[in-house]
């Protein structure tokens, strides 16, 4: 499978719903995706940044289906009211990309007292698969795509301490989170299996791609030197945002996707070049691991899928 922008099928009457579209990876998707038909929902933190998104896709494509929903990841009562929304908006959901995350951050906490980037990356988007999986289930066809990243072969489940609470790193607490991508994802795909459901659980992660991501995470660091390297190194290092979104658009409509598909770039080591199906870590496909973090998640989120 080489999936490129060309294979991207029209979608007139789909509807797809992004987390983080206002930049990088999630508004290349929105774009992409619109311009093929699709109704398009950009789900960002700020009502400022929901109206850039609008504003860039519409650039493109002046007749585009977009509408915006202020969520914010990192509050759970956030994530709740946008899934009220979305549920009484919206009578079918064909994709939910869960695109959105926070990078090697500072510690900090979420609202409810999650470590930001495990509360952000994996929590918050359980969630909201949680709280919207009764509408997805229903629509003929629908998926769910978990964004990981190359990361995750760095991470290691911390089950006796999930929020780091004791020796804080940045970059293995990021592995962490981006591995809990993958667990949910694959634990999501077994789920429906067994019970029935036609739901398709996707992974993917865009390999190396310059967004906004590195500066962000830079920026909070208080690397000012770091930051302005990585803006003049990054464009040659990394591939264009639209060339990372690709395995994430691939995950949400190729045609070729089944349920449990890991999509990355198709390039040398993975960190450039068109889709295809990858490999993640011999970790991410703990079994043991899946049924634990499915099981905490739904005890700190208190939002369950009702699949055994």
């Amino acid at each position: 499978m080489r999936f490129t922008s060309q294979d991207i099928p029209p979608l007139g009457g789909k509807t797809i719903l992004i987390t983080g579209a206002n930049s990088g990876l999630g508004l290349e998707s929105a774009k992409a995706l619109a311009g093929r038909g699709a109704r398009v929902i950009v789900a960002c933190r700020t009502p400022h940044k929901a109206e850039q998104a609008l504003s860039a896709i519409r650039a493109m494509h002046s007749d585009a289906a977009v509408d915006t929903l202020v969520l914010d990841l990192a509050d759970l009562s956030s994530v709740r009211a946008v899934a009220r929304e979305a549920l009484g908006r919206y009578p079918q959901l064909d994709v939910l990309l869960n695109n959105a995350g926070v990078m090697a951050v500072p510690y900090g906490k979420t609202k409810d007292g999650f470590e930001l980037q495990f509360g952000t990356n994996h929590l918050g988007h359980f969630a909201l698969t949680g709280l919207l999986f009764e509408r997805l289930a229903k629509t003929p066809g629908a998926r769910v795509v978990n964004v990981s990243s190359s990361a995750h072969k760095m991470g290691r489940m911390r089950f006796d301490d999930l929020q780091w609470e004791r020796g804080y790193k940045k970059w293995p607490a990021y592995g962490m989170s981006k591995l809990s991508n993958l667990l949910f994802s694959y634990e999501l795909a077994r789920r429906c299996s067994i019970a029935g459901v036609s739901l398709l659980s996707v992974a993917a992660h865009p390999g190396y791609a310059a967004t906004n991501l590195q500066y962000r995470a830079l920026e909070l660091s208080g690397s000012r030197l770091a930051e302005r390297l990585t803006r003049i190194v990054n464009p040659w290092l990394g591939q264009p945002a639209a060339m990372g979104a690709l395995p994430q658009i691939c995950a949400a409509v190729g045609p070729e996707v089944v349920s449990g598909d890991y999509i990355g770039p198709g390039g040398p080591f993975e960190v450039r070049g068109n889709p295809k199906k990858v490999q993640s870590s011999p970790r991410s496909h703990s079994a043991e691991d899946m049924l634990k973090l499915w099981e905490l998640s739904e005890r700190l989120t208190g939002v369950g899928f009702g699949l055994l």
